[in-house]
């Protein structure tokens, strides 16, 4: 079990806000899973990896993808209080799910 964070590289987030984007995904995708999938990530250590994201595009290609595989998502926007513009999409988190699972959707992408 673990869950995949791919955060963007293209639009300059810095280390502070990279790892906010990066808890809000992880938290959201969490939520969105059901009781069993998140009562064995939990057992099992919690494994995350964060990966690097190159465009909006490819994030929402990938969310895509892990949708209609049914593995839980969640696209996070940044609400623009800081560095970013409002609405700015920040970070994809896919899973929790088995390993082969995550690792078949962002498996092709380098660690952050």
């Amino acid at each position: 079990m673990k869950q995949a964070i791919v955060a963007r590289t293209d639009i300059g987030m810095g280390q502070g806000k990279l790892a906010a984007q990066v808890a809000h995904a992880s938290l959201s995708a969490y939520e969105k899973a059901d009781s069993q999938l998140r009562d064995q990530w939990k057992r099992n250590g919690q494994k995350k990896v964060v990966l690097k994201g190159e465009s909006e595009r490819q994030l929402h290609e990938l969310a895509e993808i892990a949708e209609r595989d049914g593995v839980p998502t969640a696209v996070v926007r940044d609400a623009g209080h800081t560095q970013l513009e409002p609405g700015t999409v920040t970070a994809l988190a896919v899973g929790p799910a088995g390993d082969d699972r995550v690792d078949s959707i962002t498996g092709e992408l380098s660690l952050f």
